[in-house]
């Protein structure tokens, strides 16, 4: 947990409540967090999935592992302490969208169990969505889009998921998808209809 530094300060409720923003967009905010290893198909999926919201009129938004890093988190590395403030970080932005009646997907290896529990607690209840990608190491190594498992292997790279750095699985996430069995538009399709069976997005007609 991290202190709370500041002093002197109060949270200021807006005039706009959460239930205002989500009855004028028709649809409730969530968080939808993507987990796996790298070349899961997280930012693939997540993005599949925003564009089929997106043509239904959801609003949306993909916060992704690498751009974020251009960024917000650009002072952190991969160390776990390191890891874990870029998910507390993440997990406090995507809660602001949700808190906007926006649903935020995020796509991060996230590989501690307790830094995504501590994530999801920022929430309501329901608040969050937990997709586990669900991909074998040895189809990720295949795909490595980045080129960043031969660096691994080869030593250039330290700390890395899945070869000198743990991934802790998910144990009761909310959905998951085997990205080397099912085809990005077959995994896209069920999340969009875990979101309606959670009541967060309306069904089509």
């Amino acid at each position: 947990m991290v202190e709370q530094k500041a002093t002197n300060i109060t949270w200021h409720a807006g005039a706009v409540t959460r239930a205002d923003r989500e009855a004028r967009n028709g649809h409730k905010g969530a968080v939808v967090w993507f987990t796996g290893l790298s070349g899961s198909g997280k930012s693939t999926l997540a993005h599949a999935v925003e564009g089929l919201l997106f043509d239904r009129g959801v609003r949306t938004y993909v916060l992704d592992g690498d751009n974020v890093r251009h960024g917000l988190n650009k002072d952190l590395g991969f160390s776990p302490e390191d890891r874990a403030e870029n998910i507390r970080r993440i997990g406090e932005v995507a809660h602001l969208f949700a808190s906007a009646g926006v649903i935020a997907m995020t796509a991060f290896i996230s590989p501690y169990l307790n830094d995504r529990q501590l994530a999801r607690s920022l929430g309501r209840p329901g608040d969050f969505l937990e997709v586990y990608c669900r991909c074998p190491l040895e189809t990720c190594e295949q795909r490595d889009p980045k080129g960043l498992y031969k660096k691994a292997r080869a030593g250039e790279i330290r700390e890395f998921t899945g070869i000198d750095a743990p991934y802790e699985s998910p144990r009761e996430p909310e959905l998951t998808v085997w990205t080397a069995r099912e085809t990005v538009e077959e995994s896209a399709a069920r999340v969009v209809r875990h979101l309606e069976d959670a009541g967060i997005v309306p069904r089509t007609p």
